[in-house]
């Protein structure tokens, strides 16, 4: 019988974090203060991270140790399995070998607590008493509260009010691990405020949320800033998700053609894919295709400008160049609501301008088709965000099918 799971040991997980700035092609353009519209020192991030967290986020060191009390608590689900989905091949009738590194067996049900864990640890180790956070769907603001209450700290989470709305559970969930959960745009910040001001009936966005978390952390001394993606130090944290799946796949006995992962802010993609691209950057998988897959309602990628723009909507954070939609721009409420976000990650954004990866924006109909046909051969019901990935995933597939090619095509199933 074809073995289904591939399982690594306790023992396996990762030690040290891959730090993909030791491998660009240039170095990424800098982080700009919007007043003096110079680069950004680390008295400029002080008020919003612990020093630890800064010096990761603008470190060149291609490896950095894994400190052990964080992997003390990845033990709750660390490693994850990778399976080989035989069903959906079958189902497909496609040639194509398929994996995914299944990231939604965490306590909080998706890649997110591999960051969250070690940034509660680190301000917990320099006194901080409270974090701020924004969630979209609230993935992150579950994982942010799951790591808060390992380490004793409070919580705050601003939840984009459309998915306030539409997914109660999630909110729960963060009050479940102590969290406190408003909507976004909210009354307890200016910069939400001024949002209801113009429009009482606002769907809220992640700029905006964001705002509001970072305006309340800069105001309290006990209270930092959490961000769940888009940073350098974030991206980082979730390499731990790609070096698991290089050993297994090779207990697997492949090696990827294709690696697909959705978009939002950027982590869960960089997270699986970083580690493989390290090959690729050093000249040694120069045919490896990896392909970021974004919505169509926004599409920054496929769509956006390589430009420096704020990280907010109420331009508070430092100016990243990125591709961006605009720092006003509020995307359609869709399902996907951790993929609402009109910017994207620096690295994300510095590989695809360097044609390293690809991306591709689909639209939410034919994800939600492709969740569907993934559910019904493989068992598990993927997130709206992790359906984008397999809408990808089929399509290269059934190519495969056409052109009797059997790659090897393996995606991060970043939640449930």
């Amino acid at each position: 019988m074809p073995q289904t799971k591939f399982l690594l040991d306790e023992r396996d997980i990762p030690t040290r974090w891959y730090n993909i700035q030791a491998d660009l092609p240039q170095p990424l353009p800098p982080v700009i203060h919007p007043g003096t519209l110079q680069p950004i020192g680390p008295p400029d991030l002080a008020p919003l991270f612990p020093m630890e967290l800064i010096k990761q986020e603008v470190s060149q060191e291609r490896w950095i140790e894994i400190p052990e009390a964080v992997r003390d608590v990845w033990r709750l689900w660390r490693p994850t399995p990778l399976h080989r989905a035989h069903r959906l091949e079958r189902a497909l009738d496609t040639p194509a070998r398929i994996y995914y590194k299944w990231e939604g067996v965490s306590p909080a049900g998706s890649h997110k607590p591999n960051t969250a864990v070690a940034q509660a640890y680190y301000n917990k180790q320099e006194g901080v008493r409270r974090l701020t956070t924004e969630t979209g769907a609230g993935q992150w603001g579950s994982a942010l509260a799951f790591a808060c209450q390992a380490f004793d700290l409070e919580c705050k989470v601003y939840m984009v009010r459309v998915s306030y709305d539409q997914k109660p559970y999630r909110r729960l969930m963060m009050e479940a691990w102590g969290a406190k959960v408003l909507p976004s745009p909210s009354t307890d910040t200016n910069a939400g405020r001024s949002v209801l001001a113009k429009d009482p009936q606002s769907p809220g966005s992640l700029g905006i949320a964001i705002s509001e978390a970072v305006e309340e952390a800069a105001q309290r001394e006990d209270t930092k800033y959490s961000l769940g993606s888009v940073l350098n130090h974030v991206l980082m944290h979730q390499t731990v998700i790609g070096q698991e799946a290089i050993k297994q796949l090779e207990m697997a006995g492949d090696r990827p053609d294709i690696l697909v992962g959705c978009i939002g802010g950027g982590s869960n993609f960089a997270g699986f894919a970083f580690p493989f691209l390290q090959e690729k950057l050093t000249g040694k998988r120069k045919d490896l295709r990896v392909i970021a897959v974004e919505p169509q309602a926004c599409p920054s990628l496929t769509k956006g400008l390589y430009v420096y723009d704020f990280g907010d909507t109420a331009q508070t954070t430092p100016l990243m160049k990125m591709y961006t939609l605009g720092h006003s721009f509020i995307p359609a409420p869709i399902h996907a609501g951790g993929l609402r976000y009109h910017g994207m990650a620096p690295l994300v954004c510095a590989l695809y301008d360097a044609k390293v990866i690809e991306a591709l924006a689909v639209h939410q109909n034919p994800t939600f088709e492709a969740a569907l046909t993934f559910a019904k051969a493989e068992g598990f019901l993927p997130a709206p965000e992790a359906a984008h990935a397999i809408r990808v995933v089929i399509d290269e597939a059934l190519r495969c099918k056409k052109s009797g090619e059997r790659k090897v095509i393996a995606f991060n199933y970043c939640g449930h």
